[in-house]
């Protein structure tokens, strides 16, 4: 992707899965990676470093908004600019609505929805001040068609592209870019966790393309709204998702 080399790329939720993967491809672009999560990053860092780029670990908590400031101020510290942040940081408690309980509404929003605020909230002022940046936040499928059982993780998903859409609108003068990525079903950890006759007789019968999406094709969506090549597009929602429908 051109445009891409020596760019400071801080991800959200990098310690694993989708996170990880968008680290390593970054890093093949010649980004300069900051690996932020709440889980040890160090495997990552290594990984990255192997492939010959620059990489830190930043612990991160999302729900904070201190803990989020002070991944701006190590980034800064580390590599002198932001140049994107990749919100990728999220969780599930899933449950019919019947039976879901606030804590786990609560849980969702704070990490899904008010964590994508607050690490943007953190980087705007180096972006703003640069003139320049790109802001690209992990919502879902689920967050545009809804999903049985997740109440919670479909209102925080469909938040974060209305979030979005409106800082799209305030900041393109200003030179920032706002999009969203809408994974379908991936083959991450979580995903895999699920019983396989679920698997095969609810989920893949939905997904028009016969197979889970990979983690390696989220991250190259990533990379594509990040590069020059995107420049032109700002608000937008691209779903990665084999045409699933849910």
């Amino acid at each position: 992707m051109r445009g891409l080399k020596d760019k400071v790329v801080i991800i959200t939720g990098a310690a694993g899965g989708i996170g990880r993967a968008a680290a390593l491809r970054f890093a093949e672009e010649g980004s300069r990676v900051v690996v932020a999560d709440l889980a040890d990053g160090a495997e990552v860092v290594e990984a990255v470093r192997a492939i010959g780029a620059q990489a830190v670990y930043v612990p991160l908590e999302v729900c904070h908004p201190a803990s989020c400031r002070d991944m701006a101020r190590q980034t800064l510290e580390a590599f002198g600019r932001i140049d994107v942040l990749i919100n990728n940081a999220g969780i599930t408690r899933d449950s019919m609505m019947k039976r879901m309980t606030s804590e786990a509404w609560d849980e969702v929003i704070a990490v899904d929805l008010t964590g994508v605020f607050n690490c943007t909230a953190a980087v705007l002022p180096a972006m703003l001040g640069q003139q320049a940046g790109v802001v690209l936040t992990a919502s879902s499928v689920v967050g545009i068609y809804g999903n049985l059982g997740q109440t919670n993780y479909a209102a925080a998903k469909w938040g974060v592209i209305g979030m979005t859409k409106s800082w799209a609108k305030e900041m393109a003068a200003s030179g920032l870019r706002f999009n969203c990525v809408a994974p379908g079903f991936i083959a991450t950890e979580m995903v895999k966790k699920i019983p396989e006759q679920v698997l095969s007789d609810k989920i893949l019968t939905k997904i028009p393309a016969g197979r889970l999406g990979a983690p390696e094709e989220i991250a190259a969506a990533f990379a594509f709204l990040a590069s020059d090549d995107a420049r032109y597009i700002n608000g937008t929602v691209l779903s990665v998702d084999g045409a699933a429908v849910i």
